[in-house]
């Protein structure tokens, strides 16, 4: 079964950012990771990230309330959604639950912020957000 969730690059969702005032960027990571990782900037579009985390730190388990936080937050069905994690990995997941629930425009923001590991174990110098040069801020 195909995903209902379409993956795009990092540069594709900036420019969609960019160019449909509707679009929102949801971050899924963790409290931690948004505040020791750092978190894109969308200052320059007139945007802010919505920082809602698919799982729940420390446990890891899902956040239940994920879609009833989204929901309070103002966002419809038909928004133009791009999920962005660490990898790639929980935003999918969180878009495919999303789309479940009739969320008709979620997109999943390929490598997310900092991409996969590379050979020395580290991540965030091949792929994703930052490595992309997109806009981001730590701390």
């Amino acid at each position: 079964m195909s995903t209902p969730v379409a993956n795009v690059s990092p540069a594709q969702a900036w420019e969609q950012l960019k160019a449909n005032p509707d679009a929102k960027l949801i971050d899924v990571r963790t409290q931690p990771e948004w505040t020791y990782v750092g978190v894109p900037d969308l200052t320059t579009v007139g945007k802010q990230v919505l920082l809602l985390s698919w799982q729940v730190y420390p446990s890891n388990a899902r956040n239940e309330a994920f879609a009833q936080q989204l929901a309070a937050q103002g966002i419809k069905p038909d928004t133009p959604l791009y999920l962005l994690c660490r990898s790639g990995v929980r935003s999918l997941a969180a878009g495919e639950h999303l789309a479940q629930l009739g969320y008709t425009h979620c997109f999943n923001v390929e490598d997310g912020f900092e991409g996969p590991v590379d050979q020395s174990r580290h991540r965030g110098a091949t792929s994703g957000w930052k490595a992309s040069g997109l806009p981001w801020l730590q701390g």
